[in-house]
C-alpha cells in the first residue's frame, strides 16, 4: 500500500516530529489499517496523546462504533 500526502512542514510542526509520519498514522489510523495503539506508536507519540490529536483534528477515537450503534438501533 502507498499513501502520499503533500503537507508542508510547518502544518505539524507543533507536534515536533515529522509530518509525513504523523499524517499517514492518523490516515492509517482512520481507515481502520492501524490500532489505535499501533497508529501512535508510529506517530511517535503515546497512545493519550495520539487521541488527543485526533480530537483536534476531528477524526473520532472509536472505529467502527457509528456502524456498530446503527446495528443496535436497527430492529430485528
Amino acid at each position: 500500500m502507498k499513501v502520499e500526502l503533500d503537507i508542508p512542514d510547518t502544518t505539524l510542526s507543533a507536534l515536533r516530529q515529522a509530518p509525513a509520519e504523523f499524517a499517514a498514522a492518523v490516515k492509517l489510523y482512520e481507515t481502520a489499517s492501524l490500532s489505535q495503539e499501533r497508529a501512535a506508536e508510529l506517530a511517535g507519540q503515546t497512545r493519550q496523546d495520539f487521541v488527543i490529536q485526533l480530537s483536534k483534528l476531528g477524526v473520532s477515537p472509536f472505529q467502527g462504533v457509528d456502524d456498530d450503534l446503527a446495528m443496535l438501533s436497527t430492529p430485528p
